[in-house]
């Protein structure tokens, strides 16, 4: 029955009469090539072996063969230009290794073949893009940012291009003296950062002693301690289906475990209900963002260099008084007057006031607080305000704050100036005296004040206006920066909490990563598509099969968080500087919350861009998630447990979902995929509102919406080996009916040819829709410096062939042994090799109990569980 799946019946009638062809190391090269003694890989499931083999005549009819050459060279040409032009350029070697190629032939509905190759592969994206990640996170605390691009090993330490900017550590040690509560905050926040850097160090050492080849983490590993950051079991899953008219389409989904910190384990919860309990509890703290509080060190730096400048003018105003000297104190006057109004106009700056406003809103009158220095301080606000050397400028304000009192403070300086200006005019005698005529022989008289006794009281009133503002001002400031920090820091949580929020979104960046990569090599000849990145973004779209009930809710709430961090970051299209695989890996740079990945390409590839994208247009990205549990404890949450936050998550991923589409549909109308857009959305919004068990017509709506768009299609479950598998094959077989008319009667059978284990060889690679033409079947498994040998074979029947036969030579009876061993193993779909390479056997971890519990398209067939 499984001959009769593959096989066309014209060939099965007449394949036993024809002795075997002959043996290639490729589709094209090994069948022309004039070598006496070819060499030929085989390449099994543990071991490769090579041998000489020699090409054996077939006998036919010499006019047979002519017209057998001349059909299957199109698709010997094409298969070789797919997979050896395509597959092994450089930019794929840079993004994807190892792979487990599989290859098919379906039915259609009109009675024809599809040939599809199923390809899994591994990315070194999942070691390189952590390490990267740990070190922005440690620079940005402790140094300079460094912006790696390429390789993260040690040898490519000349591929680092380096940014310098302030970091949070030494901006809170700049602030000077503060009172003791202050400088406890300071503390906690020097203490927070040294922590999480320390952790961070070492789990970045941790890394680097892993090997390039060494990138894949199983799912028997997702809890170990210095892998927290490297997401679990992430794969390239990639179909590319060829029909007898049209060219290859590939298809991607990026599969991988959820990202989530399995290391902390899910006892209290995952992030979202973690980061919710913790913002209870500071919902007293006044927020500043990271742009205010870099303005904030630049008006503090200001103010350090002006006030100074103010002081010294005008001492050298009062020396020069005492010359009597009209021109040159006319001078100093002037220098004094520019350098005190640039000065007030520093302290225009609107976030002046408002720190000044947030200092009096601060709730400090609740309780104590114990500090990470062992200081406990009683937060009473006129206490503190009173003591704060930082605070020195608004001791003596009500607690009720006005918000005229910096007005007025800042007025005084000009005011203050103004008065001083009319003395030294009325010195120089451009003012009339208030109470009698003046004239320079009565300023001179032994009577009159000198130059600099009129002088000094407006100077002094000046210097303490000047003083008095310079106090609020960087009394405001110094709060902005310490909140800032604190917002970024302790605020966040507590250092468990931030480093698990780090952990799962280096893992969801990894794999969204991967899927920008391919989608946009797949795109870069598509001006449509490349218009939509720089004037919309990608949709990146994740599928989560995880459950409502036990530990699976910490899971699906950690990566809630995860996936939603992802919209801070952006891409960006560079030129790389050589075409080798190690500098076309992308690079990270920027600090968290505007993290910007940069994708290296060759310059011939990168010249053809549009213009936006080679100037550095950020490429942003719209993340959604959408999930629906479908095992036995999805089954347990919907009568005894909660599903409403799956619910929640699915309705706000659809409205983000809809608001990307008119966006896209309002900048790119006539976008290809469009026009079944409405009707796409409409099944989803239905899905959606439809009160239905494990309703996973929401996940094929939502990736329906995601294909239309030229979105990244993600898919995970708690390892991404079982119920993954499950998914992704039936979306494949689902593409394969919905856009290739893939026959009805053998939906079935190709799901289960993806998913079982009983398929031989002769009836994986069968044959094509006219007679004669042969297949390539791959299974590649080697380093990403190239593909490996492949084999084209024209199915066999029957693999005991005549002993007398192969007898004529010796190497022709060691060839006949490997090849039938060959023959005689099972070959599975790529997905048993996923579960192979995570638990070390060849059966999906379902029992028949829990299938009782799946939608019925999830069942894997029978005997590939257990």
């Amino acid at each position: 029955m499984a001959a009769e799946r593959f096989c066309p019946q014209g060939e099965r009638s007449s394949s036993t009469g024809k002795r075997l062809r002959g043996f290639t190391s490729s589709v094209r090269d090994f069948l022309r090539s004039k070598e006496p003694h070819p060499c030929l890989d085989f390449r099994t499931m543990n071991a490769v072996s090579k041998e000489k083999t020699t090409h054996l005549q077939v006998e036919e009819d010499e006019e047979d063969e002519a017209a057998h050459e001349d059909q299957s060279l199109p698709l010997r040409d094409y298969l070789h230009t797919s997979v050896h032009d395509k597959e092994n350029s450089p930019m794929m070697r840079a993004v994807l290794y190892g792979q487990v190629c599989k290859v098919y032939r379906f039915q259609t509905d009109d009675h024809r073949w599809l040939l599809v190759r199923e390809q899994m592969s591994e990315t070194p994206l999942s070691l390189t893009l952590p390490k990267q990640l740990l070190s922005v996170l440690i620079h940005e605390h402790t140094g300079r940012c460094v912006c790696f691009h390429g390789n993260m090993s040690s040898s490519s330490a000349q591929h680092q291009s380096v940014i310098t900017f302030i970091f949070r550590v030494q901006e809170v040690k700049e602030l000077g003296d503060l009172s003791p509560h202050w400088d406890g905050v300071r503390h906690d926040v020097i203490s927070h950062c040294n922590l999480l850097t320390g952790c961070y160090q070492e789990m970045l050492d941790e890394l680097d002693k892993l090997s390039a080849s060494s990138c894949f983490k199983s799912s028997r590993r997702k809890s170990d301690k210095h892998l927290q950051f490297v997401p679990t079991n992430l794969h390239s899953q990639r179909m590319e289906v060829t029909g007898p008219d049209s060219p290859g389409v590939w298809y991607e989904v990026i599969t991988f475990g959820a990202p989530a910190d399995h290391h902390q384990s899910f006892k209290h919860g995952g992030l979202k209900r973690l980061l919710n309990k913790h913002r209870k509890q500071g919902d007293g703290c006044v927020y500043f963002s990271r742009e205010e509080s870099s303005r904030a060190k630049r008006l503090l730096a200001g103010l350090a260099q002006l006030q100074p400048q103010v002081f010294g003018l005008a001492e050298e105003l009062l020396s020069i008084s005492l010359e009597l000297d009209a021109t040159r104190l006319q001078d100093a006057l002037i220098s004094l007057t520019q350098k005190t109004e640039l000065f007030a106009h520093t302290l225009k700056d609107e976030l002046i006031r408002n720190g000044l406003l947030a200092i009096h809103k601060q709730d400090m009158s609740s309780g104590s607080h114990a500090h990470s220095n062992g200081l406990l301080c009683d937060l009473s606000a006129n206490q503190d305000v009173q003591s704060s050397p930082m605070l020195e400028g608004v001791c003596q304000w009500d607690s009720e704050y006005n918000e005229e009192e910096w007005d007025r403070a800042w007025a005084s300086v000009a005011v203050s100036l103004n008065y001083l200006i009319s003395i030294g005019d009325r010195l120089q005698g451009r003012e009339p005296c208030p109470q009698e005529e003046w004239s320079p022989e009565a300023s001179q008289s032994p009577a009159a004040p000198s130059w600099q006794e009129q002088l000094v009281p407006p100077v002094v009133t000046l210097r303490d206006c000047v003083r008095e503002a310079a106090a609020k001002a960087r009394a405001s400031m110094s709060f902005v920066i310490l909140q800032e920090a604190m917002a970024a820091t302790v605020v966040q949580g507590t250092e468990q909490i931030i480093k698990r929020r780090h952990a799962v979104f280096s893992q969801a960046l990894s794999a969204a990563a991967c899927g920008f990569l391919l989608k946009l090599y797949g795109g870069l000849e598509d001006p449509l598509f490349l218009q939509q990145l720089h004037s919309v973004g990608i949709l990146v779209q994740f599928e989560s099969l995880l459950s409502t009930y036990g530990e699976e809710v910490g899971m699906l709430e950690d990566m809630e968080v995860g996936v939603a961090d992802l919209s801070g970051v952006t891409f960006v299209v560079t030129e790389a500087r050589t075409d080798r695989p190690e500098d076309l890996q992308p690079g990270l740079r920027g600090a968290w919350g505007s993290l910007v990945v940069e994708v290296p390409l060759p310059s011939e590839t990168f010249e053809a861009l549009p213009r936006e994208l080679k100037e550095g247009r950020l490429i942003r990205v719209h993340p959604v998630l959408f999930s629906i549990g479908i095992n036995q404890h999805q089954s347990l949450a919907e009568r005894l447990g909660d599903r409403s936050p799956q619910q929640r998550l699915n309705q706000q991923s659809g409205e983000r979902l809809r608001g990307y589409c008119h966006a896209l549909t309002d900048h790119l109308p006539h976008l290809a995929g469009l026009q079944s857009l409405p009707d796409l959305l409409s099944s989803l919004d239905h899905s959606l509102g439809t009160r239905k068990r494990k309703n996973v017509k929401v996940l094929w709506s939502a990736a329906g919406v995601c294909r239309a768009v030229n979105g990244i299609r993600l898919t995970s479950c708690k390892s991404a080996k079982d119920r993954t598998s499950m998914s992704v094959t039936l979306e494949q077989c689902m593409l394969l009916l919905d856009r290739h008319a893939l026959s009805r009667e053998h939906f079935s059978r190709a799901l289960d040819a993806m998913r079982r284990s009983r398929l031989s060889w002769g009836q994986v690679l069968g044959c094509y829709a006219q007679s004669g033409f042969r297949v390539c079947a791959l299974d590649l498994g080697g380093p990403p410096s190239g593909l490996q040998q492949s084999v084209a074979l024209k199915a066999p029947r029957r693999h005991l062939y005549p002993v007398a036969f192969l007898l004529v030579t010796s190497h022709l009876l060691v060839l006949w042994l490997i090849f039938s061993l060959i023959i005689l193993l099972e070959c599975d779909g790529c997905r048993m090799e996923n579960v192979q390479k995570n638990m070390g056997c060849r059966k999906f971890s379902f029992s028949s109990v829990q299938l009782l519990a799946f939608p019925k398209l999830y069942w894997p067939p029978e005997g590939s569980f257990g």
